[in-house]
């Protein structure tokens, strides 16, 4: 999985604790010491899938586009990562000693089986979470972290 993914989610989190606000690629860069090129390409990507809004002008950056609780976790990796599988059966098999070149070896093999299971798995798992469910368990861990963000992106000059 790329590390974008990961980054897009921590910056969907702060930023569900700015509604209203436009926080540039640069500053939500500078709060984890990412490279802000690279961690607006991933910001692009969420704009360009309708997670993100992006607002010009000086006081413009990003913002949620929806609700946190209409973001899914697997709405960030799609974005980010692509709507692909992450396991793609070749059909090997087909290559095999007792090959049946009439089988599409995508369904009938176990493993290929085994790993479309699991992928829908992960897939239901991450579609069931929001935003705004890991934003309130953050709080739950640590209740001053809204705080702690609005203050930094507000303090900040420039």
């Amino acid at each position: 999985m790329n590390e974008g993914v990961e980054w897009a989610m921590h910056s969907c989190v702060n930023l569900s604790w700015m509604p209203g606000a436009a926080v540039t690629a640069k500053r939500l860069a500078a709060f984890y010491d990412l490279p802000t090129a690279y961690l607006n390409k991933q910001l692009q990507a969420l704009t360009r899938a309708g997670i993100l809004t992006s607002v010009s002008g000086p006081k413009g950056g990003f913002q949620l586009a929806r609700d946190p609780k209409n973001i899914s976790l697997l709405d960030i990796v799609v974005a980010i990562d692509g709507p692909d599988e992450a396991f793609r059966c070749t059909q090997i098999l087909k290559a095999g000693p007792a090959a049946d070149p009439k089988v599409d070896y995508t369904k009938a093999c176990l493993i290929s089986q085994a790993m479309r299971s699991a992928e829908l798995t992960y897939r239901r798992e991450l579609s069931s979470q929001s935003i705004a469910d890991i934003a309130a368990r953050v709080v739950t861990h640590t209740p001053e972290a809204p705080d702690n963000v609005r203050n930094h992106f507000t303090n900040l000059k420039s």
